[in-house]
């Protein structure tokens, strides 16, 4: 799909990836680029760069998203390209409280499900739409340290396949996006954690790789490539790779 002309929303707007990915949009000549947050001054920053428009929205929240999908399709028209890109951290294993733990599945998760519930069929009505869900390369090989992280990521990775396998004859296409360390927010003051070793990328450089994907509507963006070589090593001998990642763990066994 090429982005010209097309309508977009994208949650997580304010900073890190989801800047990235509105300012790269509207580059790419989008009609409208709406940008969603919870911090509405941050989207609003985001808005003013690129005559897009900012909404407050707190995506572990279904309602919430209801309605930024009716208030954009009602003021800018049918959305073609749904960004479900924000997400957040929580550190710790088991003992992390329950309360935690349904902060983060919503917010990491059910997101996704909310935003497909209501958008998509309006998009397969009018002929077909894309979804760009946010998950991480922990949704595709785990985290060390932040079994909430590594868990909701999994989930994502899982709700985005699910989609295109059952969806994707009626014309939406879905992509899902894993990169490693990206420099944001979620990752100030952890330049040295297990998810950098490969190296900490830029988020302009995430969502030049996300525009690349979606032109060629493929379902994995990968930024760094690693990542698919390490998918390989685990499917071809699970108990190597586990081996491997509690070596990991021995050594990075912190929050990320």
């Amino acid at each position: 799909m090429e982005l010209k002309d097309k309508i977009v929303v994208v949650t997580g707007a304010a900073s890190g990836i989801g800047k990235s990915l509105a300012i790269r949009f509207a580059d790419e000549g989008a009609a409208r680029v709406v940008c969603a947050d919870l911090d509405v001054s941050g989207a609003q920053q985001t808005a003013s760069q690129i005559n897009g428009l900012a909404i407050a929205v707190n995506v572990g929240v279904e309602d919430e998203i209801k309605a930024l999908i009716d208030r954009v399709e009602e003021e800018a028209g049918p959305i073609d390209l749904f960004c479900s890109n924000a997400g957040i951290l929580i550190a710790g294993g088991m003992e992390v409280p329950n309360e935690d733990w349904q902060r983060i599945w919503d917010i990491n998760v059910m997101s996704h499900i909310w935003a497909a519930r209501h958008l998509v069929p309006r998009m397969i009505a009018r002929g077909g739409g894309y979804l760009l869900n946010t998950s991480s390369a922990a949704g595709l090989l785990n985290q060390v340290g932040c079994a909430p992280y590594g868990v909701t990521k999994h989930a994502a990775v899982a709700v985005a396949e699910w989609l295109a396998m059952t969806h994707g004859d009626e014309g939406i296409k879905v992509s899902v996006l894993c990169p490693q360390a990206v420099r944001s927010e979620m990752t100030r003051g952890h330049e040295d954690s297990v998810a950098a070793l490969d190296g900490m990328l830029e988020p302009e450089i995430v969502a030049e790789a996300c525009v690349q994907t979606i032109r060629n509507e493929t379902f994995l963006v990968l930024p760094h490539p690693e990542v698919l070589d390490y998918i390989r090593l685990k499917a071809g001998n699970y108990d190597r790779w586990l081996g491997g990642m509690r070596k990991l763990n021995r050594k990075y066994g912190n929050p990320i």
